[in-house]
């Protein structure tokens, strides 16, 4: 049900069977895929594409131009992957010639004042709790959950299956698998519950645990920590995804939290 009170472009492109309530907006250039619902107040704007099933409250904008002062109108976009939900006031910013686009996976949950700002590229099956804000150039892997109000440095990138506790500033990137919390932000053991959830094979998490344990138990640099991880595991599919996760690191990963109150 489309009703006459929203406000649609007529060059917008809209799938069978989507809902657009009164007063909300749809600019031009805007796809949206079959069995979507735009809620009242929500906007849509210009090159944003989003898919089927989606959920879009109130309040939300999608594709506004970046808050960078860098971006000059280069013709960029936000794409909304498959039934992914997008609560009230959450704001999505379109990409700027890094990327060219900022892109949400699909089956997401984006609670209410979510932002997600220009080039982040977010995986499937992602939950931000509220108020959860990244900056630009973020990256955030499958699976991955972030409490509420934590917000994520520039270009930092968050691993598949983690879980970031709420409230935590994000400043180096978190690697898959781990929960992660404090101040500074710092490993505090693997996600097994959600490992477990999501059906991984009790020796599956146990390498997964004996990679971090030689990684961040001891008091031992990161290299260090990496040698053994090479010399004394097997190697395994999960051994190099972790490895080529933290030896990619640009800006490094997160540490153990010590007794003192510091990084490890």
């Amino acid at each position: 049900m489309i009703s006459p009170l929203a406000s649609i472009h007529p060059n917008a492109q809209l799938g069978n069977n989507v809902t657009v309530e009164p007063f909300a907006v749809i600019h031009d250039n805007v796809v949206i895929g079959d069995g979507s619902h735009i809620m009242s107040h929500a906007v849509i704007m210009p090159f944003s594409r989003i898919g089927k099933e989606c959920r879009i409250y109130p309040g939300a904008v999608i594709g506004a131009i970046p808050q960078d002062l860098k971006f000059i109108g280069e013709e960029t976009s936000v794409e909304i992957g498959d039934y992914t939900t997008i609560r009230e006031c959450v704001t999505v910013n379109r990409g700027t010639k890094d990327k060219w686009k900022t892109s949400v996976g699909s089956h997401c949950l984006l609670m209410a004042y979510v932002h997600i700002a220009h080039d982040c590229i977010v995986g499937n099956n992602v939950i931000l709790a509220n108020g959860v804000q990244l900056a630009g150039h973020v990256e955030v892997g499958d699976y991955a959950i972030i409490g509420g109000l934590a917000a994520a440095n520039q270009f930092t990138r968050i691993g598949a299956h983690t879980y970031i506790g709420g409230q935590s500033a994000i400043r180096k990137d978190v690697p898959p698998f781990v929960k992660a919390a404090r101040e500074p932000l710092s490993y505090a053991g693997i996600n097994i519950v959600g490992l477990q959830r999501r059906n991984f094979k009790q020796e599956q998490i146990d390498i997964i645990s004996r990679i971090y344990h030689l990684l961040f138990i001891g008091n031992h640099s990161t290299s260090t920590g990496i040698q053994r991880i090479v010399d004394e595991l097997p190697d395994t599919e999960l051994k190099s995804e972790i490895l080529y996760f933290i030896q990619s690191s640009k800006i490094g990963v997160i540490k153990r939290f010590s007794k003192d109150g510091n990084e490890d």
